[in-house]
C-alpha cells in the first residue's frame, strides 16, 4: 500500500475535510486503537501478554463440545 492509495477531500478553500483510505488500511488503523485502548488498563495489559505468551489454543469443536452446543 503506499500513499497513492490515499485520497484527501478538500472543501472549496482547498482545506482538506477528509481522507479515503483502502479498507485493508482502515482495519490495520482500527485494530491498532483497539490494542492501545487495552493496553490503557492494567488488567487488560496483562491479560494481552498472557495471551501472546500461551502455545497454541483450543479448537473451536472441543469447545462447542465442552459448552454442549
Amino acid at each position: 500500500m503506499s500513499e497513492a492509495d490515499i485520497q484527501v477531500v478538500t472543501d472549496e478553500a482547498g482545506q482538506p475535510t477528509a481522507v479515503i483510505v483502502p479498507i485493508a488500511l482502515w482495519k490495520e488503523i482500527a485494530s491498532e486503537r483497539e490494542t492501545a485502548y487495552l493496553l490503557k488498563s492494567e488488567t487488560m495489559r496483562q491479560r494481552l501478554l498472557a495471551a501472546l505468551e500461551r502455545a497454541g489454543g483450543v479448537p473451536l469443536d472441543d469447545t462447542v463440545a465442552k459448552l454442549g452446543l
